[in-house]
């Protein structure tokens, strides 16, 4: 299977983002009415919460659904509230050796990715983050060099919150350091469990569990992978292999011997690297993040490209998939 990666630049909401949103909108569509229209809250509910949690984010998201016609069922689905649920897989590490980097893989079947990275300045602060639902954040860096990356929790539960994609957003938008980003994660509900890891320009990390059933635990673990305190969802965990990772990214950190660019090439080898694609658990592309070049990378065995804050370039890639 193919995938074509587009890098995108547009410094306001315009032509470009509705182009994308008109591409993937059938597809999102489908996702979002799965449970049928009853089961996503109203307009009125996304729009109140939105103001309640995320105030800041209100001009964005009123332009984004004005750009694509401000529909009703458009609307709500922008808003991330009370999503969908989904799964994903995920490996992240922050490597604090030296000049400090935020390295993950993102484990999801090729076809429910969007492919873009969009480099924006939506608020006026320049942001190059990997799109999901359309303006939501997997991963991602601000000018500030502050860098994020999301992995699934490991956990059935799903409550009353927004997805992560949209936090990790409104990050990345109004946040310059890591003690920012983890106030924002113990403040703004998430609607299922996640693993969130953080890290700023001054070399200041955490990884941060949320859930919708219980506080957020702020922690200095350098890595995550699909599971939080304690295995809770064991088919889940041995179909990701979540413990088998978490152990071999350990062992890595541990090592003395270890380099930074031999534990980001770690990455794209097992048991990090993941190759099955039919269960929706491959490897789609692995991100590196280096805050104090406010730049970042896109890798894979045989390919990569690399972008900047201050000098992002529009291009396509063509990305096979075995599948």
């Amino acid at each position: 299977m193919e995938s074509i990666l587009q890098c995108v630049s547009e410094v306001a909401p315009s032509e470009k983002w509705r182009s994308i949103f008109q591409h993937h909108w059938p597809a999102y569509r489908k996702w979002f009415l799965k449970e049928g229209d009853a089961a996503r809250p109203t307009y009125l509910a996304c729009e109140r919460a939105l103001r309640t949690f995320m105030p800041e984010l209100i001009p964005t998201y009123e332009k984004l659904t004005e750009l694509v016609g401000g529909g009703d069922l458009e609307s709500r689905f922008l808003s991330l509230y009370r999503p969908t649920p989904y799964l994903t897989g995920c490996s992240q590490a922050v490597w604090t050796r030296g000049n400090p980097i935020l390295v993950r893989n993102y484990d999801y079947s090729p076809k429910l990715w969007e492919a873009v990275l969009l480099h924006t300045a939506w608020n006026g602060r320049r942001v190059i983050a990997m799109s999901d639902c359309m303006w939501g954040v997997l991963d991602g860096i601000n000018e500030s060099g502050l860098s994020v990356s999301l992995a699934f929790g490991g956990r059935r539960v799903v409550g009353e919150g927004f997805g992560m994609p949209l936090i990790l957003r409104y990050i990345l938008e109004f946040c310059d350091s890591a003690d920012d980003a983890v106030h924002i994660l113990s403040r703004v509900p998430s609607h299922m469990a996640y693993n969130v890891t953080v890290l700023d320009g001054s070399g200041n990390h955490n990884t941060v569990f949320v859930s919708p059933d219980r506080p957020a635990l702020v922690s200095r673990r350098q890595l995550a992978t699909n599971h939080q305190h304690q295995i809770e969802w064991d088919e889940h965990a041995r179909a990701t292999a979540t413990l088998d990772r978490a152990h071999f990214l350990t062992l890595r950190l541990d090592d003395d011997h270890e380099t930074a660019d031999r534990f980001v090439s770690r990455f794209l080898l097992p048991p990090l690297y993941q190759t099955n694609f039919k269960s929706g658990w491959g490897t789609l592309y692995t991100a590196v993040y280096r805050p104090l070049d406010r730049a970042m990378s896109v890798q894979w065995p045989h390919y990569s490209l690399s972008e900047q804050i201050d000098r992002f370039t529009e291009t396509t890639l063509s990305i096979s998939f075995d599948v």
